[in-house]
């Protein structure tokens, strides 16, 4: 039996937009006011897709903004949605895809039942193999800082069709040789949203870092 969620509102996931930069830019702990300067520099620099983690305050209202600020022109999702409590938020906030740090069989057969994309978590290759057989969209592999690329590629030889979105400890150094090994889509958090810059109030700054990550996978 299927949690059942409030009314969606939210518009459809762009899977055309996040393949042509497939980056999913993990917000966390950031302000309402502060997210609100990002997004027009995060669009303007080429990127498409970004997840609102359910844990930053306001995270509610800040999906809400920006689902209905940049309809059709950002993917807005909803991160660390551990529960059918937080997916219920989520979703009434208006995300279009939802990420899990963990692989919880509820979360995802209610997104399955819906048509919302679901990235949960997952480490091993059992715990991926069964995310992908609960219908995810495509698996989080969480945490990649330890695993590195040699992992996605020895995980994806048995399990080609497996589409997988490492996320941890992702940067301009490693970003290719995620994406050679197999990768189909990147998470990447801290790397991608600069503090200093972010602190420093430089969009112009921020914008180019953000084009670094857009032209790596490009060239």
């Amino acid at each position: 039996m299927h949690y059942k969620l409030p009314p969606m509102n939210n518009q459809e996931f762009s899977w055309n937009g996040f393949a042509k930069v497939p980056i999913v830019g993990i917000i966390r702990n950031l302000s309402f006011e502060v997210i609100e300067k990002i997004l027009p520099v995060y669009l303007s620099a080429g990127l498409t897709t970004i997840e609102i983690t359910m844990n930053t305050p306001s995270a509610e209202d800040i999906i809400r903004f920006a689902a209905d600020k940049y309809k059709g022109q950002l993917n807005v999702g909803a991160g660390t949605v551990c529960n059918t409590d937080d997916l219920e938020q989520a979703i009434r906030a208006g995300s279009q895809f939802i990420v899990t740090p963990i692989l919880d069989a509820d979360v995802v057969r209610t997104c399955v039942s819906k048509n919302i994309p679901v990235f949960p978590g997952a480490y091993t290759p059992t715990e991926i193999y069964q995310a992908w057989k609960l219908g995810a969209s495509m698996v989080k592999v969480y945490p990649a800082t330890s695993l590195g690329p040699e992992y996605i590629r020895d995980v994806k030889a048995p399990l080609n069709k497996i589409k997988l979105m490492p996320t941890g400890g992702i940067n301009l150094d490693n970003i290719q040789t995620f994406i050679k090994a197999g990768a189909d889509g990147l998470g990447i958090g801290s790397q991608l949203f600069d503090k200093t810059l972010i602190k420093d109030e430089n969009w112009e700054g921020l914008e180019l870092h953000f084009k670094q990550y857009v032209s790596k996978l490009n060239s």
